[in-house]
């Protein structure tokens, strides 16, 4: 019987990344995590799924984590420092990557980014919420629903006023 390919949604922080198979209630799941490829095998709804990917470059197989969500399996794979480079405090830019995987030609057809967890590696401020990860269900709302956010800082705004006089 052959296997499907799960889909994949990533994000990323200088440090990290957060992967998301999107599959409802895996079962059966077989995640072998190196610091260089993911391979993950698991069953779905009956059916069997796999990703067998090799990472744009090396990652940190013993300080990442996963968790087996209902609506999904969640991955927080912790990027592997350059040797003989300390982490510096200002996320260094070389530290995002410009894709999730080695091969391009993958990349397009097997990778989505998530745009819930997306930012600009110029706008990156914290980390992942990572809740989910700890036990708790911390996704309120529905998938791919989340709210417009806003811009940080500008909670107190409250609608535009003073643009009644614009001229016209």
């Amino acid at each position: 019987m052959t296997s499907n390919t799960a889909p994949i949604k990533w994000a990323q922080r200088s440090d990290s990344l957060y992967l998301t198979i999107a599959l409802q209630d895996v079962k059966d799941e077989t995640i072998n995590l190196t610091d260089s490829e993911l391979h993950f095998k698991g069953k779905s709804e009956g059916k069997d799924y796999e990703v067998n990917i090799e990472f744009f470059t090396n990652v940190d197989a013993k300080g990442s984590t996963y968790k087996v969500l209902p609506r999904s399996v969640q991955m927080q794979i912790m990027k592997a420092q350059p040797e003989g480079e300390e982490k510096d405090d200002d996320g260094d830019e070389e530290t995002f990557w410009p894709r999730l995987l080695k091969d391009k030609t993958l990349e397009k057809n097997q990778v989505k980014i998530d745009w819930d967890r997306y930012v600009d590696e110029d706008e990156e401020e914290e980390g992942f919420d990572t809740s989910a990860l700890e036990g708790g269900m911390g996704m309120g709302g529905m998938p791919g629903m989340g709210g417009m956010g806003g811009m940080p800082g500008m909670e107190g705004m409250g609608g535009m006023p003073g643009m009644g006089g614009m001229p016209g």
